[in-house]
């Protein structure tokens, strides 16, 4: 099992509420932008965004590289940490 980063910890240790996009694990501030310039600019409206994909790791990782210009680790970060939230939140 992976370690957890602190950024990954940091965000599963409260409800998301209204925070940024960038709050999420695997988030670069390039992504980011990137995110905002689509209308992701919350971290609900990425997890949104993974809900309609049915929580699919591999399908939001694909999404995340193809439309959003995710490298791959930022996608696996990412659906990992919206993964781990919706298990302790949902």
């Amino acid at each position: 099992m992976e370690p957890v980063s602190p950024r990954l910890r940091a965000f599963l240790s409260e409800p998301m509420g209204e925070k940024d996009v960038c709050w999420v694990d695997g988030i670069s501030q390039e992504l980011a932008v990137n995110l905002v310039t689509k209308g992701f600019g919350k971290a609900y409206m990425l997890l949104g965004q993974f809900l309609l994909m049915h929580k699919d790791e591999e399908e939001f990782r694909q999404w995340l590289i193809c439309c959003c210009g995710a490298t791959e680790c930022e996608a696996q970060r990412s659906a990992t940490c919206l993964k781990e939230w919706c298990s302790c939140f949902l």
